[in-house]
């Protein structure tokens, strides 16, 4: 029998934010919204759904832990997701064990009060985002060493690296770093699977249809687009010391209803 939940807590950076996935009224929807949703729906009759979410884009994963795990414990949730380690991975100070630390001790103080935690690995970046290659070590690195943290805390995993899906460029919004609103359904679905909750399967991981085939001019003049309106601007930031989080606060920080459309 699917355990009823009482209140859902998030945690994490922009994809639990839930950029790039616009919500209609200037803001983002996202799977973590999205993950809520089918949760509440499954349980309307029974029990309702308080929801919270305290990512902001930006977020290393010992700032996660530094500025969102106590806030988060505080809220008493009894479903969490904690979701973290691309910012940690686009920077040159990158240290695999610490990451895979903090992530681990996130883990364990919502479990050891009876929450029911999921995470999931990240996507390989290379198909997505081509320039990216010589991340995709970090990236695969960092999937194992989540593995293994997931393992031992007695979280549940959802394993979207292990599934070639997950990164079809279709699937992802213009900037190449986060979901598209296809790809934000995909992965709450994915969730809401991996969760338990009947009415969910592993359709979400079905391929897409074989794309079709970009005339060479056409794929030349995305890759100096994406450059021009997203790479270089993130670059700029960076080097300059600044993050798209600056002065940022979190969309959901006390834990509401969720409201489902008839």
């Amino acid at each position: 029998m699917t355990r009823t939940y009482r209140r859902y807590v998030a945690i994490g950076d922009s994809t639990t934010e839930g950029m790039d996935d616009p919500d209609g009224n200037g803001g983002y929807r996202g799977w973590a919204d999205r993950f809520a949703e089918h949760v509440a729906r499954h349980q309307q009759s029974t029990a309702p759904l308080e929801y919270a979410n305290l990512a902001i884009r930006g977020r290393t994963t010992a700032r996660i832990r530094a500025e969102q795990l106590e806030p988060a414990l505080a809220l008493e949730p009894d479903l969490a997701t904690v979701v973290a380690g691309m910012n940690d991975i686009l920077r040159g100070s990158f240290d695999v064990t610490k990451v895979a630390a903090d992530i681990r001790d996130m883990q364990q103080a919502l479990v050891a009060t009876g929450t029911t935690v999921l995470t999931f690995t990240l996507p390989d970046p290379a198909p997505v985002m081509p320039l990216a290659k010589p991340l995709r070590g970090r990236v695969l690195a960092l999937n194992d060493a989540i593995r293994k943290v997931t393992a031992d805390s007695g979280a549940i995993l959802l394993d979207l690296g292990a599934y070639p899906v997950a990164s079809d460029p279709r699937l992802w919004s213009d900037d190449r770093l986060h979901a598209n609103s296809a790809g934000h359904e995909r992965i709450a679905h994915a969730l809401a699977y991996a969760l338990g909750l009947p009415g969910f399967d592993n359709s979400w991981n079905a391929a897409l249809p074989p794309p079709v085939r970009r005339p060479r001019h056409q794929s030349v003049t995305a890759e100096l687009s994406w450059l021009r309106h997203h790479m270089l601007p993130w670059a700029g930031r960076h080097i300059l010391g600044r993050s798209s989080g600056d002065n940022r606060s979190c969309k959901r920080a006390t834990p509401t209803p969720v409201h489902l459309e008839p």
